[in-house]
């Protein structure tokens, strides 16, 4: 395939993955939503859901890998690093489209809810400042969590190991399966299992940090974040930013170490 084919490919795929998976957190988390409190399996679904569409439309372009960690780990299973930063380049802006969209799609819900004075202050308020007040102190706007990840216990080695824990399992569910393998596409149903895997990561191991298992779906909806003209918007968090990219590129890389010497 070639370098246009997988920019284009994985610029398209992330953004609907961003925009489908971003889309079910505005969905439960906006006030003016008729999704409103939904629930965590609506958001585990929501996001499997995501990522099986964003594989069936990329994969024919890139192989659709949507995710920096499994392009780590494909490189380093295959030993090809060439296309890399090809990649990347697609992975990171395609995020970053499907936030923007997901602000587009919900523009007037995302001003109702920001505008609300028992959300982001005023009489009537009290109850829920002192619920945000840890996300507060913490630099974490009213609805980061719609574009970005954070945890819920802020300590840094435990976040660090869920990210790498998460993301180790879902690659080698990927890699194991022989899905996103250069050239070769994906099976009919692979879209399918990797969905259902990243469902099965979402409601087990998605509670402590929100499973970004994604450095591109967290970083690029971040800066989203911190670039929207949203009122009353709050801080993006930037000093947990670093966790959900390097504890996913760390988990894709030990998936493939493991990979290549107890299961090639």
């Amino acid at each position: 395939m070639s370098s246009s084919d997988i920019f284009i490919g994985e610029t398209i795929g992330t953004a609907i993955l961003i925009l489908l998976g971003g889309g079910v957190c505005a969905a439960v988390t906006l006030k003016a939503s008729k999704a409103r409190n939904a629930g965590w399996l609506a958001i585990a679904f929501g996001w499997g859901f995501a990522v099986m569409t964003a594989v069936y439309i990329a994969g024919p372009l890139s192989g659709a890998h949507l995710n920096p960690a499994v392009t780590v780990a494909l490189a380093i299973k295959d030993g090809e690093w060439s296309n890399v930063p090809t990649y990347f380049a697609g992975e990171f802006l395609g995020a970053m489209i499907g936030a923007t969209l997901v602000w587009a799609a919900y523009y007037g819900q995302f001003h109702a809810h920001l505008t609300d004075k028992e959300i982001v202050g005023g009489p009537g308020a009290q109850a829920t400042a002192a619920k945000s007040v840890e996300a507060q102190e913490k630099g974490a706007g009213p609805v980061l969590g719609i574009f970005s990840t954070g945890p819920e216990i802020r300590h840094t080695v435990q976040n660090l190991t869920t990210e790498i824990i998460g993301t180790a399992v879902l690659l080698l569910a990927v890699l194991t399966q022989g899905l996103n393998d250069a050239g070769n596409g994906l099976g009919v149903l692979g879209g399918l299992i990797t969905a259902l895997v990243v469902v099965s990561i979402g409601l087990s191991l998605g509670g402590p940090t929100g499973y970004a298992i994604n450095p591109a779906r967290d970083l690029g909806p971040r800066v989203v974040h911190a670039l929207l003209p949203l009122p009353n918007k709050g801080g993006s968090d930037w000093s947990y930013a670093w966790v959900p990219v390097v504890g996913p590129l760390i988990g894709g890389a030990l998936a493939a170490g493991l990979y290549n010497v107890a299961i090639a």
